[in-house]
């Protein structure tokens, strides 16, 4: 398999997390870096031993090296980099969301397939092993005639009204933010799991802290801070610190979730559970290497991680002897893993089917969040305008 250059555009919480999984690939080589000024790129790149750094991201799509554009940068920069990616005639692996609306993501969609440019959205949950299992067990009739979906995911990382970050100022995270966020996780994977398509969509949003402190010094995500009077200015907050969302399915099922980034205890929470006329499942990422199997006539289940008990298919998303836990850095590791051998190996989208999610799939669930977000509004079931 031949050799891949790529470039990241971004080192906050999640590029190096892309870096990391790309060096363990062992054929992908990260050459250069961007960041907001050339003094914080040479940083990040003497920590990461990367070869070029550069202090404005244009500078990295001129770089006729980089193959690849990895745009890791906070949301409000999605499109605008990405769209500059892809008339740089680069290929592109952007963080969720594509963009902060549906008439962007379309663009940036039609420019992909326009120029035939592979193009992936990290939607890495998809690539965890149990997740591959339960969606072979879905796709071959296991699970059956599916009646209902529900889950929730939890987060206490905002919990305080002193918690902030960039995610909860509109104009930087979007209209929304815990749907989006969080939200379309759960979205993209129920939809990945059963071949279900989300047609309709009822929301309840609420802000729990209408009045955040912001510290006067940018803090990072995840990081907390006890912030003392002068540290801080008050800033009022529009976007949704909970949501509980109905759906309805294509395929005639029904479902809810809730959503919150204020449960105090729950650090990524991210459960859910199909249950199906031959029998239900349920998954919980805080606990990935184990599968709750349920039955009407018999014992339940618990299905361990071991690539030994994986559908044939499933067990490639296992690198690791059960009971060795894999988890969040193994999933970004299979989904590069995918994006990068469909590259080296010279196929287009257009032309091959992508094994991994797509700008489409990120279009998808932006229109899938507006239509909650209009649902919020006017306390009505609104259609997912597809």
């Amino acid at each position: 398999m031949r050799r891949v250059k790529a470039g990241v555009i971004g080192t906050g919480l999640i590029g190096p997390i892309h870096v990391e999984a790309l060096r363990r690939l062992g054929f992908v080589d990260v050459i250069a870096l961007a960041e907001v000024d050339k003094e914080l790129a040479e940083c990040k790149a003497e920590q990461m031993n990367i070869e070029k750094a550069y202090g404005d991201f244009r500078e990295l799509l001129e770089d006729p090296e980089v193959e690849v554009v990895h745009n890791c940068t906070p949301n409000f920069l999605h499109f605008q980099i990405t769209k500059a990616a892809l008339e740089a005639d680069k290929d592109v692996v952007s963080e969720k969301p594509l963009a902060m609306t549906s008439s962007e993501s379309a663009e940036l969609v039609n420019l992909a397939n326009k120029k035939g440019l592979v193009n992936a959205l990290d939607f890495n949950y998809r690539y965890y092993p149990l997740i591959q299992q339960a969606r072979r067990m879905a796709e071959k009739g296991e699970i059956g005639e599916i009646y209902t979906v529900h889950g929730s995911y939890l987060q206490d990382w905002l919990y305080l009204d002193t918690d902030y970050n960039w995610r909860l100022e509109p104009e930087r995270g979007g209209e929304s933010r815990a749907v989006a966020d969080i939200g379309s996780h759960w979205c993209d994977l129920i939809q990945f799991i059963t071949g279900a398509k989300i047609t309709s969509v009822y929301g309840d949003l609420a802000t729990i802290h209408p009045i955040r402190k912001k510290p006067l010094v940018e803090v990072e995500t995840y990081a907390g801070k006890e912030l003392k009077p002068g540290e801080y200015e008050e800033i009022k907050i529009t976007t949704e610190d909970y949501a509980t969302v109905l759906l309805r399915f294509d395929n005639g099922a029904r479902g809810a979730f809730t959503l919150s980034q204020v449960s105090a205890g729950r650090k990524n929470r991210f459960y859910f559970e199909i249950d199906g006329s031959r029998k239900a499942i349920a998954w919980d990422q805080e606990r990935p290497n184990e599968m709750w199997i349920g039955y009407r006539e018999k014992p339940n289940e618990i299905l361990i991680k071991d690539p030994s008990l994986l559908d044939a298919e499933a067990k490639g998303y296992a690198d690791y002897p059960g009971g060795h836990p894999e988890g969040y850095s193994g999933g970004i590791k299979h989904f590069l893993k995918n994006v990068y051998s469909f590259i080296a190996s010279g196929k287009n989208p257009n032309r091959d089917k992508p094994n991994f999610s797509t700008f489409l799939d990120g279009h998808h669930e932006i229109l899938i969040c507006e239509a909650v977000l209009e649902s919020s509004r006017k306390k009505v079931w609104i259609d997912v305008k597809y």
